[in-house]
């Protein structure tokens, strides 16, 4: 694979590598019990009431999929409205342009264009017009995380020793990029070789890949710890692809080596249809039907 085509292939899979689906019943199982326990979406949703964070990982082309993401956005606001949204969907420099739109500087077809919504992201601005409105009418917090593009594809390309200083303004530092998990190497590799190689390997190249898709998780880690660092009493809401969040190996664990108290609770739900997942403990700590 040339690098042309890798940086293809990254922007079209970092984040959207994983597009499963995961329904069923709204439950919960927890990751010490190999016994399933069953709730009610009420339930879920007084539970989510009391974390720090909220993962909702979607499908990123579900209708359904983002509209229980508004559900219980707005369901958590009306317990709480100290809550902020962190989006995936917005790169960091664009914070600005966010904080403008909520302020009623600029309009939502300026949001747009500003954060170069559809360069960048490139999904139905609709999928997600509904929670922006909804942020903006409630003066909620907008949080943009993720990496630059051009960041992205560079290390899916080069690696991240091809970074040089200037590229760090939006990132974490090096150090506090950590390619060490096993799990997630493995799970990331099965992928990687399934969509890129048919099965081929091809070490370097996997390797920028993993490195490309682990910065893309610190980052917006670092995003999110930063904001609640600063505003410990807020509940922060995160919006991103399943593949980010499943068995904690993307964004959570890296948010939870940030803050690192005993007292920090974050927990995370899917939606969609059901699949079948390898591992024996469930990859989100609840599944929300749609129906």
């Amino acid at each position: 694979m040339t690098s042309e085509q890798l940086s293809k292939f990254c922007a079209l899979s970092l984040g959207i590598f994983l597009l499963w689906g995961i329904s069923g019943c709204a439950f919960q199982q927890p990751i010490s019990s190999a016994e399933q326990v069953v709730y009610s979406k009420k339930d879920i949703l007084a539970e989510l009431a009391k974390a720090n964070v909220v993962y909702l990982g979607e499908t990123h082309t579900s209708v359904a999929d983002h509209q229980a993401q508004l559900a219980i956005i707005t369901a958590l606001y009306q317990q709480n409205p100290q809550i902020a949204i962190a989006l995936e969907m917005f790169q960091r420099p664009f914070q600005p342009v966010l904080e403008r739109y909520l302020a009623g500087e600029i309009d939502e077809t300026q949001l747009r264009q500003q954060t170069e919504y559809d360069l960048r992201w490139g999904f139905d601005w609709e999928y997600y017009a509904p929670i922006l409105r909804f942020a903006r009418a409630h003066q909620i917090p907008l949080i943009a995380a993720n990496t630059p593009s051009e960041i992205t594809r560079q290390v899916a390309s080069d690696g991240l020793d091809s970074l040089d200083e200037d590229d760090f303004r939006y990132i974490p530092p090096l150090t506090e990029i950590e390619t060490d998990d096993p799990d997630y190497r493995q799970m990331l590799r099965a992928t990687y070789e399934h969509h890129a190689h048919g099965g081929h390997d091809n070490s370097d190249s996997f390797e920028n890949f993993f490195a490309a898709q682990v910065l893309w998780d610190e980052t917006m880690a670092e995003a999110i710890a930063q904001f609640y660092q600063a505003n410990p009493d807020y509940q922060i809401i995160v919006l991103a692809g399943q593949g980010h969040i499943i068995y904690g190996y993307g964004i959570p664990n890296r948010v939870a080596r940030r803050i690192n108290q005993n007292s920090f609770r974050q927990l995370s739900v899917l939606f969609g249809e059901t699949q079948t997942f390898e591992k024996s403990e469930p990859p989100a700590d609840y599944f929300w039907q749609h129906q």
